[in-house]
C-alpha cells in the first residue's frame, strides 16, 4: 500500500511541476505574444481604464479625458482641435492614434517603463503607470496666426525657429476635430467616413505630409550654390543669362514674367525672381554641386519631429534641361512646407540647419523630466559669408521686391515669393508660396523663419501670388511670434 502512495505523490508532484513549468512558460516567455494577441483586450482596456495624458501648448493643455462610462472608459477631448489638429493627431479606441497622440503614446497611455518608479516595477507588478504628459514647443499666438491667416482655404504653415529648430507653428488646413474620431459608437464610425471620403482632405497634414513644387522659393537653394561654388562672385555683377533662355539640348525656351532679366546680376534676378537666371545658373553651378547644396539644406533626408516627415525631392540624376527646371524649382523638385522653412532658417541661421523638433521635454504627471529635446545641428548648407549675402539678397525682396506685403515696421525681415506650376500642361491653379523670416531690431538673432503654402491661391502673373496670397499670412505669424501687433511692439496675448 505504502508503494501506491508513494507512487501517487510522485505523480502529484510531478504534474505540480509541469503546470509550474506550464505558468512559468505562459506568464514569462509568452506574455508579450499574449499580450500582443488582437483578441486579448485585457490591454487595451487598462489602457483606457484611466485618463490619457496631456499634451501641453506654453504650459496649457490642448488636450483631456473623459469618462464615458462605457468598457473602454476613457474617452480623448480636445480643446481647439481643428487648430493643434496637425499636430496632436488623434487618438480613437477605433481607428488607433496619429502624430504626438501616436509618437509619445508611451508617456500620454502611461505605458512607457521610464514612468516606473522603480526599474523593472511595471514587470513584476504588472501595474499601470498614471499617464505622463508632452511638452510642445509651439507658440500659440503663432499658431493662431497662421490658422486664421489660410481660413477657408487649403494650404499649410511652418514656423521655426532659426537658431534651435524648435517648431512654432505648425498648420495645415482645411482641418478636422479629432475629438469626432474619440470613443466607440456609430457617430465615430460616420465621421471617420466623412473624413476619409471629403474631397479636400480634412486629415492630410499639409504641412509635413505633402510635398509640393516650391517654384521661385527655391531660387534659394540655387543663389546660395552659385555663390558657394564661386559662379558668382559679386551680386550687381552682370550675369550672362539671355532672354529667353533656350533649355540645353532641347528646343525649349524658358521665359519671365518681369522685363530685365536679360543678363541681370544676381541681386535683380533674384529681388524679382528671372527664372532664366536662375535656370543657366542651375545648370552653370552643375549637378554635383546642386545636388550636394539641396541635400545639405534637408532635401531626400527623412526627418522626424518625432513624428515622420515626407522626405522632400532633388532628383540627383537629371541632364541639365531637367536640372534648369529643378533650380528653379519645377520638374520634379518637391517639396514639405517645414522643408522650405528650414531653408529659410538656414539663411537667418548663417547657414547652419537645425534638426526640427516639436516636444520640448515629456514629464510624469507631477512634472518631473523624464526626457528632453535640445537644438542639433542636422547640416551646415552654406558657408556663413554666403548666408550674409543670401540675408541680404531676402531682405532686398521685401524692401523693394516682390515680397514688399511681408514688411513689418520695427523689425528686419527677409523673404522670398513663388509661384509654383502643376497640373497637366502645368494648367491647374498655381501654388502660392513665401519664405521669410525676421528679426526685431535691437535684437541679437533671428527669431522666426517662416513658409506658406496657398494651394487655391489666385495668381495672375509670376510670383506676385506668393507676395500677395501668401506673404501676409507669413507676415502675421512673424508678428506674432515678435510680439508686434498692428506695426507696432508689444507683447503677444495668449
Amino acid at each position: 500500500m505504502t508503494k501506491y502512495i508513494r507512487r501517487a505523490a510522485a505523480l502529484c508532484a510531478l504534474l505540480l511541476v509541469a503546470l509550474l513549468l506550464n505558468a512559468t512558460r505562459v506568464q514569462v516567455f509568452q506574455a508579450g505574444a499574449y499580450d500582443g494577441n488582437p483578441a486579448n483586450r485585457r490591454q487595451t482596456i487598462a489602457r483606457y481604464g484611466q485618463p490619457r495624458g496631456d499634451i501641453l501648448v506654453d504650459g496649457l493643455p490642448v488636450t483631456g479625458s473623459r469618462d464615458s462610462g462605457q468598457q473602454l472608459r476613457y474617452e480623448r477631448t480636445y480643446t481647439d482641435g481643428p487648430l493643434y489638429a496637425p499636430v496632436t493627431g488623434f487618438a480613437s479606441q477605433v481607428y488607433g492614434t496619429t502624430f504626438l497622440e501616436n509618437s509619445e503614446d508611451g508617456i500620454l497611455s502611461g505605458s512607457d517603463p521610464l514612468l516606473s518608479p522603480f526599474p523593472l516595477w511595471n514587470d513584476a507588478t504588472r501595474a499601470q503607470n498614471p499617464a505622463g504628459k508632452v511638452v510642445t514647443t509651439l507658440d500659440p499666438a503663432a499658431q493662431r496666426a497662421a490658422y486664421r491667416g489660410l481660413g477657408s482655404r487649403r494650404g499649410a504653415v511652418a514656423a521655426i525657429e532659426p537658431s534651435t529648430g524648435r517648431i512654432l507653428a505648425l498648420v495645415s488646413t482645411p482641418s478636422y476635430d479629432p475629438g469626432k474620431l474619440s470613443g466607440t459608437g456609430k457617430a465615430v464610425r460616420h465621421a471617420w467616413e466623412r473624413l476619409n471620403g471629403a474631397a479636400d482632405k480634412p486629415m492630410l497634414n499639409r504641412a509635413i505630409r505633402q510635398t509640393y513644387p516650391p517654384g521661385s522659393t527655391f531660387k534659394v537653394v540655387t543663389a546660395a550654390a552659385a555663390l558657394d561654388a564661386g559662379v558668382v562672385t559679386d551680386l550687381d555683377t552682370s550675369t550672362t543669362s539671355p532672354d529667353p533662355y533656350r533649355l540645353p539640348g532641347t528646343t525649349t525656351r524658358l521665359t519671365n514674367e518681369i522685363e530685365g532679366c536679360e543678363d541681370a546680376s544676381l541681386r535683380y534676378a533674384f529681388e524679382w525672381s528671372c527664372n532664366t537666371v536662375f535656370a543657366k545658373l542651375g545648370v552653370d553651378v552643375g549637378l554635383s554641386d546642386m545636388t550636394r547644396t539641396a541635400g545639405d539644406f534637408g532635401f531626400n533626408d527623412r526627418l522626424r519631429i518625432p513624428f515622420s516627415v515626407a522626405p522632400s525631392n532633388f532628383d540627383t540624376t537629371l541632364d541639365k534641361a531637367q536640372l534648369a527646371l529643378s533650380s528653379i524649382g519645377q520638374f520634379n523638385t518637391r517639396a514639405t512646407p517645414l522643408q522650405m522653412a528650414m531653408i529659410s532658417a538656414a539663411v537667418a541661421g548663417g547657414g547652419s540647419v537645425k534638426t526640427p523638433y516639436l516636444v520640448e521635454k515629456t514629464t510624469t504627471r507631477s512634472d518631473s523630466t523624464v526626457s528632453t529635446t535640445g537644438p542639433r545641428t542636422l547640416h551646415q548648407a552654406m558657408n556663413p559669408a554666403t548666408a550674409l549675402r543670401m540675408r541680404e539678397l531676402m531682405t532686398d525682396v521685401v524692401t523693394e521686391g516682390t515680397g514688399t506685403n511681408a514688411a513689418i515696421p520695427g523689425a528686419t525681415v527677409g523673404g522670398k515669393t513663388g509661384t509654383a506650376q502643376h497640373g497637366i500642361d502645368n494648367l491647374g491653379m498655381p501654388y502660392a508660396w513665401f519664405i521669410s523670416w525676421a528679426q526685431a531690431d535691437g535684437t541679437m538673432e533671428p527669431a522666426v523663419a517662416v513658409a506658406v503654402v496657398v494651394e487655391d491661391a489666385a495668381a495672375d502673373r509670376g510670383d506676385i501670388s506668393g507676395g500677395g496670397d501668401a506673404a501676409p499670412i507669413a507676415k502675421a505669424v512673424m508678428e506674432a511670434v515678435l510680439g508686434f501687433r498692428d506695426g507696432s511692439r508689444g507683447p503677444s496675448r495668449r
